[in-house]
């Protein structure tokens, strides 16, 4: 599988949130994390991703097996908020200091898919259509594991972050809809532009 960043495990005591830089430098917003596969991840979009510790704990029944928070190779496990809802755009606080947005789902990867070892998770883990929100940092700080989550902010479109992975992966033809969603990265902006004229 070669060297990943997709090994997370959870810490005690506050972790510092920051900005990171441009995708390419392997940076994400959490101190202490980086990833490895520059091209595809990290960067300013792709600073934090978030999985429901509700979505681990399905996944978990249906494969017979233990999913620590950290499993999915995420690095924010939340619990009490539907993440595959949150619309592209929407801002979440997290404790007294940080501010994240909502920029777009999680597409599985190879290494995903090797880090789990289970057969044909790719398109298992596609169907599903729960695949969590990558966020960017728009006010750095601190986070802890206790600290609550409140969404601050909801866009005025109904672009959510399941339609967006269901738009980039099984039903194309849904991916005109994406493009009112502004927080969209540019990136997957122009993949969306290009595939809805293309047919």
């Amino acid at each position: 599988m070669g060297l990943t960043g997709i090994d997370k495990r959870p810490v005690e005591g506050p972790v510092a949130v920051v900005a990171p830089g441009p995708k390419g430098t392997g940076e994400v917003g959490l101190a202490g994390d980086r990833v490895y596969d520059v091209a595809h991840h990290g960067g300013t979009d792709q600073a934090v991703y978030a999985y429901a510790r509700e979505d681990l704990d399905r996944w978990a029944g249906e494969l017979g097996r233990t999913l620590d928070n950290g499993s999915f190779g995420e690095n924010l496990t939340t619990a009490g908020i539907d993440v595959n809802r949150a619309l592209i755009g929407e801002r979440w606080r997290i404790g007294p200091d940080v501010v994240l947005e909502v920029s777009g789902p999680r597409i599985p990867c190879g290494t995903f898919q090797g880090w789990l070892d289970e057969r044909g998770w790719i398109k298992r883990f596609t169907q599903a259509a729960v695949p969590g929100p990558y966020l960017r940092v728009i006010e750095p700080g601190q986070v802890r594991a206790s600290d609550q989550i409140e969404v601050v902010h909801r866009p005025d479109h109904q672009v959510t972050v399941e339609l967006a992975f269901r738009a980039m992966t099984l039903e194309p033809e849904l991916l005109p809809q994406l493009l009112v969603a502004d927080a969209l990265p540019e990136e997957d902006r122009e993949r969306v532009r290009r595939r809805s004229s293309t047919g």
